[in-house]
């Protein structure tokens, strides 16, 4: 189906493909979610005993991490950069990736505050835990940036306090590029923009794989492939500490948008005086829960209780 902005334009373009723009993936660990699960897991880790667990040592883990990741970071020629409020961080790895030559892995790691659930133990002057209650409070959040051979630039935003909640944010044009690139179709990008392509028909089909079920396997592989293998997580750990992890879609947008350097016409500028011309969102933008279903129409939708105690449709990879 041929949008309003593609029929306005459609002279000055040489082939279209559709594909979703960013792909927002919440990643959690059931078991610490809830104080029951927490407890367990904190057991697992401390040969049954619960004895060490409150709030210093939870600080500690915490402090841990920091500690892991600035080391590994160091070991590795990693940069670790600590952001300030309201710097932008994805133009950050923009710029280095424009000034840098990087490999498979990662290759840049931002940490900055952000709110996130955190436990608080309670125990009685006897020393017996009565309650394990969980708060939101401003906690360190590193993301760690990846270049993933299938899926090109990959953020992992990850909380530095149990029970490490994180987010995994894609996106759709890079995976296409990255396709593309296997495929041997040359193409000139900038941003999120194919510029040139030799093969549009080409481009499309590789674009077209994710509108397919099969889409859900290629995030959960890229997913797994990464998450379990960051550089905070010990040897040790990762059977016991990340046993399962559970992914839902926060945010999947539909059609490109108009890059804000794109030629605009003469008639079209009046328009916008105006107060007409076209919409810089066309109508007919797919919502991300109606492009998600149309990604996977036979996939079920059950209603499922989330870590927050809420309820919503979600889609476990």
């Amino acid at each position: 189906m041929t949008d309003d902005f593609s029929e306005r334009y459609g002279d000055l373009l040489t082939g279209s493909y559709d594909c979703v723009d960013r792909i927002v993936l919440k990643a959690y660990f059931p078991l610490g979610c809830r104080a029951s699960g927490f407890r367990c897991w904190w057991r697992r880790l401390h040969d049954g005993s619960d004895d060490q667990l409150d709030d210093a040592h939870l600080m500690r883990m915490a402090g841990r991490f920091a500690r892991r990741v600035k080391a590994w970071g160091a070991a590795n020629g990693v940069p670790v950069i600590y952001c300030k409020a309201g710097q932008r961080k994805h133009r950050i790895a923009e710029e280095y990736l424009a000034t840098h030559e990087v490999g498979t892995g990662v290759f840049l790691v931002l940490a900055a505050k952000a709110p996130a659930p955190v436990w608080k133990v309670k125990r009685s002057p006897a020393g017996v835990i009565t309650s394990l209650e969980k708060r939101a409070e401003y906690v360190n959040h590193y993301s760690f940036h990846i270049m993933d051979p299938d899926w090109g630039h990959v953020t992992i935003k990850m909380s530095g306090h149990p029970p490490f909640g994180a987010q995994i944010m894609l996106n759709g044009h890079e995976y296409v590029a990255c396709q593309a690139r296997k495929a041997g179709i040359p193409f000139a990008k900038d941003g999120n923009c194919f510029t040139a392509v030799a093969d549009p028909a080409g481009l499309a089909r590789c674009a077209d794989a994710l509108s397919q079920h099969a889409a859900i396997g290629r995030l959960s592989q890229v997913c797994q492939r990464w998450i379990y293998s960051l550089p905070v997580l010990r040897p040790g750990l990762r059977g016991t500490a990340a046993v399962r992890v559970r992914l839902r879609v926060l945010g999947l947008p539909g059609r490109v948008q108009q890059e804000p350097d794109l030629p605009q016409r003469a008639a079209d500028a009046a328009g916008l005086r105006s107060g007409g011309g076209p919409d810089p969102l066309p109508p007919g933008r797919a919502r991300a829960a109606d492009h998600l279903r149309r990604l996977c129409p036979s996939a079920p939708r059950p209603e499922s209780l989330l870590p927050d105690g809420s309820r919503d449709r979600d889609t476990c990879v």
